[in-house]
């Protein structure tokens, strides 16, 4: 059996999806970009804040759903360029303490509305 999970304190899908689905204990978040969903708008004023805005929204859908950032068990960061790597990791390693979850880190020619950083979780609980 799954469970739909959408939240009003993370974007709104941009497409023919949920933004997580639980199943078996398991919850599959869609990649988040940084669209702030207090106005609907692109938070992409440096790479940093648009990585915080990802992380936020991410936490969101987690939240919603009754998980939280120790429950990641593996995240997927796409980059439009694997130059931005440091700045997105240091921003992205604040929000994990310990236990780290497995991650890949792609860069790909193009992410949903021009955004730099796209960032989806499989977060776990037994």
């Amino acid at each position: 059996m799954k469970k739909i999970i959408n939240t009003t304190n993370a974007p709104a899908p941009i497409g023919p999806y949920n933004q997580a689905v639980i199943a078996n204990g398991f919850l599959f978040a869609s990649g988040q970009i940084a669209i702030n969903p207090e106005n609907g708008e692109l938070n992409i004023s440096s790479v940093k804040e648009e990585t915080h805005q990802v992380m936020r929204n991410v936490k969101a859908v987690l939240v919603e759903a009754g998980y939280q950032l120790t429950d990641v068990v593996k995240t997927t960061i796409f980059l439009s360029d694997m130059s931005l790597f440091a700045e997105v990791n240091e921003v992205y390693g604040s929000y994990f303490k310990s236990d780290f979850p497995a991650r890949e880190t792609v860069a790909v020619k193009g992410l949903p509305k021009g955004v730099n950083v796209e960032i989806s979780v499989t977060a776990y609980k037994g």
